[in-house]
């Protein structure tokens, strides 16, 4: 995830750091420099795996401004001209914020309107969204994340689990079964349930062996997209540990 990455520098520096320390891809964020991260893609060798929605939380798709709702719709629609421009072949969502006023329902109702407003372009350029759980006190089980997929109802839709996020309120493996097929992108991350998030792989509370056993039992074999503090990636011998720990989950 390229908002997380720690090591200094401009787009092609910083590819360049994370092709030596063994990935195979980045997830740029939308309203980058398209010129600047094609090329920096194609002269690393790096591929996209997805377009992380850049707006999603400053102009969520649930305000109750209409407004702020449109440029919201437009901030997304931008994430997907992105994910085209690089060849990605997804974009992560936050698909809305349940709280200052906002119900869940509200959040709910609103959110899938302005989405299914972007399906078109999705369609178009054939790719797929993946809705993230976060922190935003909307769909706080797997069973609700099915519950809203299947609302949306297109084909195009599916679920971006973030391992780390939902540790503190039931096991990811947990909600990796519940969502199987539906899965589009993942996020790795290390959390614990009592110091939160952020620690190196390994020195938190994930069950790797049963989060990887559930990740293969769902026919998941898409990318394992890495989120981390800046901390764990500021040098190369920082980037290559992050990298040697990612592959010690892969293949457990």
């Amino acid at each position: 995830m390229y908002d997380t990455i720690g090591f200094k520098g401009a787009v092609l520096e910083k590819f360049k750091a994370l092709k030596e320390a063994g990935f195979d891809g980045v997830e740029p964020s939308s309203h980058m420099n398209q010129e600047e991260v094609a090329r920096a893609l194609q002269e690393t060798g790096l591929k996209a795996a997805s377009v992380c929605c850049k707006t999603h939380w400053q102009k969520p798709l649930s305000d109750p401004n209409p407004e702020v709702r449109a440029a919201g719709l437009e901030g997304f629609k931008q994430a997907l001209r992105d994910a085209k421009a690089y060849g990605a072949g997804a974009v992560l969502l936050v698909p809305g914020v349940a709280k200052n006023g906002v119900s869940y329902d509200e959040c709910f109702q609103r959110s899938i309107v302005e989405i299914r407003k972007a399906l078109p372009l999705a369609e178009e350029y054939n790719l797929k969204v993946g809705i993230e759980n976060v922190g935003n006190n909307f769909v706080s089980t797997p069973q609700q994340a099915v519950q809203y997929l299947d609302a949306i109802n297109h084909p195009l839709v599916g679920w971006y689990f973030d391992i780390g996020n939902m540790l503190r309120l039931s096991p990811p493996e947990d909600w990796i079964r519940v969502l199987g097929k539906r899965l589009v992108r993942l996020h790795f991350k290390e959390a614990s349930k009592t110091k939160g998030q952020g620690m190196k792989f390994f020195e938190g509370g994930n069950d790797w062996p049963a989060i990887m056993k559930a990740v293969d039992e769902a026919g998941y074999a898409s990318w394992a997209t890495t989120e981390q503090s800046a901390s764990q990636t500021n040098d190369g011998a920082a980037l290559k540990d992050f990298s040697a720990r990612l592959d010690r989950i892969l293949s457990s």
